[in-house]
């Protein structure tokens, strides 16, 4: 590579990674078609503008590290917006014996979790100490409040009444469903991304606890009043418990 010849077209020719790719590609004709303000289809389609006019601006700031802090819950109650249109859409799916989509659907709402609960380590790299200043801009917000959580909780009846129900239709027992999995693949594979559902708010939760515990500490009050302690209780609640219960009967019809 010559002294001229820089990566990244430095050298004044535009490369596929920079923002001039239509024109090596040679597509600087497409214009946008789409509606809307932006300068591409892209930035129309996904509203980059609004997108990222909705986390406070430097001057806004009571600190700098309210934009980790915005990131991190405005991008997870996006994920759990499309695992409440998932799971809602599984529900009426399993009402119509589709067991095949339903339980597509419940991986989706699955994958969104994991997405939910990786994000909550970024909160981790907060010092401890100054985000004491962070949590002045937060007033009485709390992650109780958050619309995503409420509602994906919300939809656990629902779900294990469809299933319940359709165990009905078919006459089956739910450990039959364990113990004879090749007669029923379809009630098996949707059994057991429910119960991922289960595991993986309840690592959210475990995950949450101990971010809680290392930026602000155990023995502290949230800022709703809450005690860090309460929020450590609430990380053995089941939303299937019968699910985990019939592993032990399955434990015992094994044995017998």
């Amino acid at each position: 590579m010559s002294d001229t010849q820089r990566p990244g077209g430095e050298d004044g020719n535009p490369t596929v990674e920079d923002a001039t790719a239509k024109e090596v590609l040679g597509h600087g004709e497409l214009l946008p078609i789409l509606p809307g303000p932006g300068a591409s289809d892209y930035e129309r389609y996904l509203r980059t503008d609004e997108l990222l006019a909705l986390q406070k601006t430097p001057d806004e700031m009571e600190h700098r590290d309210e934009l980790l802090f915005q990131t991190v819950h405005q991008s997870s109650e996006l994920w759990l917006k499309l695992a409440v249109f998932e799971t809602e859409e599984a529900i009426a799916r399993v009402g119509d014996d589709d067991l095949t989509l339903a339980v597509r659907l419940l991986g989706r709402a699955n994958h969104c979790v994991i997405f939910t609960t990786d994000a909550l380590h970024m909160l981790e790299r907060l010092s401890p100490w100054e985000y004491h200043v962070v949590r002045r801009a937060l007033g009485h917000g709390s992650g109780f409040d958050s619309p995503g959580w409420r509602q994906l909780r919300r939809l656990a009846p629902p779900l294990w009444k469809a299933f319940t129900a359709l165990l009905e239709r078919r006459g089956l027992e739910l450990s039959d469903v364990y113990v004879h999995e090749r007669r029923h693949p379809g009630l098996y594979d949707l059994a057991e991304a429910m119960i991922e559902f289960d595991e993986r708010i309840a690592i959210w939760r475990s995950v949450h606890v101990k971010m809680v515990q290392r930026v602000i500490g155990g023995g502290a009050i949230g800022t709703q009043g809450t005690p860090v302690a309460v929020l450590a209780g609430m990380t053995t609640k089941e939303l299937f418990p019968q699910l985990w219960a019939v592993r032990n009967r399955l434990t015992e019809i094994a044995g017998s």
